[in-house]
């Protein structure tokens, strides 16, 4: 048996409406469609790197379109990014998926900074537990702490950056919403076999 927060604690972050969009009868891949009022900006910076125009890009494209002169993201937090938003071919992803993570990484890089309160581009163990509270999961502090460990990448507990706070958002989203499927009932707890276990964990470790 395993055990998560109560019900109330499930992200409760409004989701963005469905940017998924389909290829007309007469629509080519050399014609990546995407929805009516998209921001122009995530049309420009997808097409800039879907080099051969085939209507997808692949982790390093993806790397490119999401990277600025002040902000970039590892290839580990990309295959994450791509898993959580392309389950079902982690080599590529389309515009639709596309157009969905730009906007929640908007209201995440939002969320960093609104936490970041002394604004050294990094947040501690108590910066972290309110701003994954914010987005809806209450964590305990040996979880927080756990997090911190793992994603402190200076070993000084000087706390984590934007891109180690993206791939732990990422997994905390994540693995709730698979441990979610399992409790059909919401109560907080949930029976996995082994099989459904290793399936439901290691994709976020080796994304």
């Amino acid at each position: 048996m395993a055990a998560y927060p109560n019900q109330s604690y499930y992200s409760v972050y409004p989701q963005p409406q469905s940017y998924y969009s389909v290829y007309p009868p007469t629509a080519t891949k050399q014609q990546p469609l995407f929805a009516p009022g998209t921001d122009p900006e995530i049309i420009r910076a997808f097409r800039a790197y879907d080099e051969d125009g085939n209507g997808f890009i692949d982790d390093e494209e993806l790397q490119k379109a999401l990277s600025t002169a002040d902000l970039s993201y590892s290839i580990r937090t990309v295959h994450l990014l791509m898993f959580k938003y392309n389950n079902r071919n982690c080599t590529t992803i389309g515009p639709s998926e596309f157009t969905n993570l730009w906007y929640d990484l908007q209201a995440w890089r939002s969320m960093f900074e609104k936490f970041d309160r002394d604004r050294s581009g990094k947040i501690d163990s108590m910066e972290l537990r309110d701003a994954l509270l914010r987005l809806g999961y209450s964590l305990s502090p040996p979880v927080i702490q756990l997090l911190l460990t793992k994603y402190d990448k200076t070993g000084e507990d000087s706390g984590i950056d934007y891109d180690n706070f993206i791939e732990c958002g990422v997994i905390v989203k994540g693995l709730t919403e698979k441990f979610k499927e399992k409790d059909k009932r919401r109560t907080g707890t949930a029976t996995l076999t082994y099989e459904d276990f290793m399936l439901t964990v290691l994709p976020f470790i080796i994304a």
